[in-house]
C-alpha cells in the first residue's frame, strides 16, 4: 500500500502494533473492543502538507489533507465533494447560550447531508483497494445512507442493515442511491451484529463504525477543516453529539494530528453531549467505569443517529473527553428538538436531532459552568434536518410556532398581521 506517511496499526487497548493489511479490523488479543488506531510518521506528513501549501491547494474537499489519510498516494477519490463545509460564526447563538464566541460547522452541506459521508469515502476507497465485491455497514440512518451514496458514485455494490425504526427519508435516500437495504427487526445492535455476521460468512468489507480503524480518519477532517478556518488557532471548547463514539474519537484524533505538525499548539476540551435516553458514555465517565467491559445499556430517543446500546468505538470516545480535559453531558429528547429551531432561527442552519444535541449541550455546560462568557465554542452540526423533518416539526410545535392561515384576501392578511 503506497500511503505517504502510515506506519502501522495500534489497538487503543494493549497497543499492540499490525501492518495496515486486507482484513485487518481489530486486535487480536482485546477483540471487538480492541478498536485500531493509524498511525502515521509526521516528520513525512509535514514535508508535503504545510499551511503554505494548504493556502495554494484548489482543492477544497477533505483531500487536501490527504498526507494524513489512509489512502494509496495515487488513488483516485470519489467523485462527489465531500469535505469543505463552512463554519459560521453565529454571534445571536453565542449570546443566547451565553458564551464569548460560537462558530457551528455545517455538515449538512455534504453530498448525502451528514458528516458519515467523510467516513464512507475513506472506506469506500479502501474496499476498492482490497477489491471487495461488497461493501456492507449497519447504521440507524445516516452512515448507511453516507455508503451507499458515495458507493454509487463509483459504482461499488452495497448491503445495508438498518433497524426498521430508521426514519422513513433516510430508508428512501438508500434505496434511491441503489443499496440492497435489509430493514432488521430490532435495533441498531442487532443490524450491526447481523451485519457482523454477513461479512464472517460472504467476506464483505465491513464498515461498521468501531470496527473498521479508517472511518475515523474520514471523520477527523472535519477537525482539520475546523483549525484551517479559525487560522490554525484553537477554540477553547468543541462540542460533539455521541452515538456510537466514532465521530468523537475522528474529532480528538484530527486534533492531535494538527498539534503534532505544529498547527495549534494547545488541545480544545471536547465535550460529548449524549441523548438522556442513549447515555452510555456519560455513565462511563460519570462512573469511572471500564468500557471494555462495561455492559450495554437500552437506549431509546428520538435523535436516533446518537441511539446506542454499546457505543462501538467506546474506548476512543472516552479518551476524546477525559485526555482534553472535557465532559460528557446528557440532554433530553425536548431540549434536542427544541433546539432545532432555536439553532436554524439564529444561525440559518437547519439540524437534525443528532445535530441539535450538541448545540444544547452547550447551554447544559454553560449552566453547570463547563464553559463561560469567555470561551471560543465550536459546535459540530453533524446532518441536515430533511434527514428527520417529523422530529424538526415536532421541535417547531414545542415552540408554539405555526402558520398564519388566511383566505386569499389582503384585507384578511391585514386582520390576522394585526392579532
Amino acid at each position: 500500500m503506497a500511503t505517504i506517511a502510515v506506519t502501522h496499526l495500534a489497538c487503543t487497548i494493549c497497543g499492540a502494533r499490525y501492518d495496515p493489511v486486507p482484513g485487518r479490523y481489530t486486535c487480536d488479543d482485546c477483540g471487538e473492543a480492541g478498536t485500531l488506531d493509524v498511525k502515521y510518521d509526521y516528520e513525512k506528513v509535514a514535508a508535503t502538507l504545510t499551511r503554505d501549501s494548504l493556502a495554494t491547494d484548489r482543492d477544497t474537499t477533505m483531500f487536501r489533507f490527504r498526507a494524513l489519510l489512509p489512502i494509496d498516494a495515487d488513488a483516485t477519490p470519489p467523485p462527489l465533494t465531500v469535505g469543505g463545509t463552512p463554519l459560521y460564526l453565529s454571534p445571536r447563538l453565542a449570546e443566547i447560550a451565553g458564551v464569548g464566541s460560537l462558530w457551528v460547522k455545517d455538515e449538512g452541506r455534504e453530498p448525502t447531508a451528514s458528516m458519515k459521508d467523510r467516513a464512507s469515502a475513506i472506506a469506500v476507497m479502501k474496499a476498492q483497494e482490497e477489491g471487495a465485491e461488497v461493501v456492507t455497514t449497519a447504521s440507524t440512518g445516516n452512515a448507511a445512507a453516507a455508503l451507499a451514496g458515495i458507493a454509487a458514485s463509483v459504482g461499488q455494490a452495497t448491503v445495508i442493515f438498518v433497524p426498521e425504526s430508521a426514519p422513513e427519508a433516510k430508508v428512501a435516500q438508500l434505496l434511491a442511491f441503489g443499496a440492497t437495504v435489509v430493514l432488521v427487526a430490532g435495533n441498531y445492535n442487532d443490524a450491526f451484529e447481523l451485519a457482523t455476521a454477513a461479512v464472517d460468512k460472504w467476506g464483505w468489507y465491513n464498515r461498521n463504525t468501531g470496527v473498521n480503524p479508517y472511518v475515523a480518519e474520514g471523520k477527523k477532517t472535519v477537525a482539520l477543516e475546523i483549525v484551517e478556518q479559525l487560522g490554525f488557532t484553537a477554540p477553547d471548547a468543541i462540542f460533539v453529539s455521541v452515538g456510537d463514539g466514532s465521530i468523537i474519537g475522528g474529532v480528538h484524533k484530527g486534533l492531535k494530528d494538527a498539534i503534532a505538525l505544529g498547527w495549534i499548539d494547545a488541545m480544545p476540551r471536547i465535550f460529548g453531549i449524549q441523548a438522556a435516553g442513549s447515555d452510555y458514555m456519560a455513565r462511563a465517565d460519570e462512573s469511572g467505569a471500564d468500557v471494555v467491559t462495561m455492559p450495554a445499556i437500552s437506549a431509546a430517543t428520538a435523535a436516533d443517529s446518537i441511539s446506542a446500546d454499546l457505543p462501538r468505538d467506546r474506548v476512543k470516545a472516552l479518551a476524546a473527553v477525559t485526555e482534553t480535559g472535557g465532559a460528557y453531558l446528557r440532554v433530553d429528547d425536548d431540549h434536542i428538538l427544541r433546539s432545532i429551531p432555536r439553532i436554524a432561527a439564529a444561525s440559518g442552519v437547519f439540524a437534525e436531532p443528532a445535530a441539535s444535541a450538541a448545540y444544547a449541550g452547550v447551554e447544559v455546560a454553560v449552566e453547570q459552568g463547563l464553559v463561560g462568557a469567555d470561551d471560543r465554542v465550536v459546535v459540530i452540526s453533524t446532518g441536515s434536518g430533511l434527514k428527520d423533518v417529523p422530529s424538526v416539526l415536532a421541535g417547531v410545535s414545542a415552540t408554539g410556532a405555526e402558520p398564519i392561515r388566511v383566505p386569499p384576501s389582503l384585507g384578511a392578511l391585514e386582520t390576522a398581521m394585526d392579532r
